[in-house]
């Protein structure tokens, strides 16, 4: 995020008129507070530090379930938890919209049978106006994507199924 992004978004929270936005993304924080009684006129407050990195846990453990869950399920819908427990599912790290393309006459970045490494740009969530390139956390292969393209998503829902590598 440059200096631009910040002075675009400190814009656009004083027109909104909100008294305080935090804004977390990997590596930044920014905290920008209004306040408008205070001498007659508008003060931004912007505090910007870096984050520090929480340590990566395993994304999704396999779950034993008992039996007799299984069949009373069975009947309603197949039973796909113990073919889904060998993959691993990337979340979305921030509530936004979701889009599989950078732009809408460019190409989707990745697709089911895609092979992924660590650190390849999957996704771009739109989050405020700023476009956040959303990498890949393991390498392996695509096998299923969980959103629609241009949906919005919520903080921590699962975006894509990979089969590790």
């Amino acid at each position: 995020m440059d200096l631009r992004d910040i002075q675009n978004l400190i814009k656009f929270v004083a027109k909104s008129g909100a008294s305080e936005v935090k804004l977390e993304m990997e590596d930044i924080k920014i905290t920008i507070k209004t306040n408008p009684e205070e001498s007659g006129r508008e003060q931004v407050f912007v505090q910007q530090m870096p984050m520090t990195t929480m340590p990566q846990l395993p994304v999704q453990q396999a779950v034993t379930v008992p039996q007799t869950v299984v069949s009373e399920t069975s009947d309603s819908k197949p039973a796909t938890t113990n073919d889904d427990s060998k993959y691993v599912t990337i979340k979305s790290p921030m509530i936004g919209t979701f889009y599989r393309r950078p732009a809408p006459d460019k190409p989707l970045f990745v697709e089911v049978g895609t092979t992924v490494k660590k650190g390849d740009v999957i996704c771009i969530i739109e989050a405020m106006k700023l476009f956040n390139e959303i990498e890949s956390e393991i390498s392996g292969k695509i096998v299923k994507v969980l959103v629609d393209d241009s949906s919005p998503v919520e903080f921590d829902q699962p975006l894509f199924l990979v089969e590790p590598a």
